[in-house]
């Protein structure tokens, strides 16, 4: 049973949020259920089921959806209700409305949610899209991307860098007939959370997003770790930006994920390498050995080179900022940071904020040259005041 706590920080998002906007967000992207089990933990809602139909369900009832092709069968827990449709649209009607979703009768993956959920059959998949307001959504991805138990200016921090995200991308999946997906392809979220500091960071910090140089939302990049340094962004990615440039870091170097440490035989080290394109492996293992003390792009061995960022990927390292040294018949690789390394270094952060530093002073340390301003939340026609 969840606390009053709970629903009191629902319903105070949901009260001071209401001229924040909306945001349509695909749920469950990345599963592909055709069962879901909708349980009303809040408030009461009606179910519109077309071509024609509808039906009501209060706080403690349950409504089954199952995609049979690509109709829908809904019926209540208690067989109240039953129908046949090609969707169906669930609405909140008291204002403090809030639903479970587990995308099985299992229960093991449950998530809470507020608002209203839209439900149709869709390229063979559940197509699940839930309609909540802006600052209940980012206090949930706060809560996803940066966990609990931070600073409030850590919180405040990730707010901004969560709301600068969703506005620069809101129309990423406009063809697709939402704004957003639940999963890494957009941003990390799990539902409407509980935690009042998320909550108050989202509120203190409403409206506000991150505005380049060109007075668009910035690219918000983040990572975990960046080890001592950060990376430029033209080092990653096709395209660079002023403000992604390399930042020493001296917050995160005592942090949890600063360092790391990988063995592998030196044998399958020269296999990898042979397949990435080196020449016969050279007689002495000894020039295998780099070191690495600052970020650099590329390691050499001979005349053959092959980026940093590219083992990372094909290895499944924690970070690119690594330096390799042979042993006997092994490869140590002696690693910095978790991540990919561009900009906000979420431990580095955290101990900013520790240390006394407000929101906009952590910002305005990892993206050099930007400003904090409002956003007009029209998702229509945003634009700055």
């Amino acid at each position: 049973m969840k606390s009053k706590l709970y629903y009191s920080a629902i319903l105070l998002i949901l009260q001071t949020a209401i001229l924040a906007g909306q945001v349509d967000v695909r749920l469950f992207s990345g599963n592909n259920s055709d069962t879901i089990v909708f349980s009303v933990t809040e408030g009461e809602y009606e179910i519109n089921y077309f071509p024609s139909g509808e039906a009501k369900l209060v706080k403690g009832q349950k409504g089954i959806i199952i995609r049979s092709g690509a109709k829908l069968v809904i019926k209540s827990s208690n067989d109240h209700f039953r129908a046949i449709s090609d969707s169906v649209m669930i609405t909140g009607i008291t204002g403090n409305d809030s639903f479970s979703l587990s995308v099985d009768n299992s229960g093991r993956m449950t998530r809470h949610y507020s608002g209203d959920l839209h439900c149709k059959s869709d390229l063979g998949t559940l197509l699940l899209i839930n309609t909540c307001f802006t600052e209940s959504y980012i206090a949930g991805v706060v809560k996803a991307e940066g966990g609990s138990g931070r600073h409030q200016e850590y919180f405040k921090t990730q707010a901004v860098i969560a709301r600068t995200y969703m506005y620069g991308h809101l129309k990423r999946h406009a063809l697709d007939g939402f704004d957003l997906c639940d999963d890494v392809h957009c941003q990390a979220y799990n539902g409407i959370t509980n935690d009042s500091l998320i909550i108050r960071a989202a509120l203190e910090t409403k409206n506000q997003v991150i505005i380049g140089p060109d007075s668009q939302p910035i690219t918000a990049a983040f990572h975990s770790n960046c080890g001592g340094e950060t990376l430029a962004s033209e080092n990653l990615w096709l395209r660079g930006h002023s403000y992604l440039k390399k930042v020493k870091d001296p917050y995160c170097i005592s942090s949890r994920n600063s360092s790391w440490s990988k063995t592998i035989y030196v044998r399958d080290w020269i296999d990898y390498l042979k397949k990435s394109g080196m020449p016969p492996s050279p007689a002495d293992y000894s020039l295998l050995n780099f070191n690495q003390p600052v970020r650099i792009i590329n390691y050499k061995t001979g005349s053959f080179s092959i980026p940093f960022n590219q083992i990372r990927t094909d290895l499944g390292l924690r970070s690119s900022f690594f330096s390799v040294k042979v042993k006997g018949d092994s490869v140590i690789l002696n690693g910095k940071g978790y991540g990919h390394g561009v900009r906000l270094c979420q431990e580095g952060a955290m101990v900013m904020a520790s240390k006394g530093n407000d929101y906009s002073k952590i910002i305005g340390f990892y993206y050099k040259g930007v400003t904090i301003k409002n956003f007009i939340t029209n998702k229509d026609n945003l634009e700055l005041p």
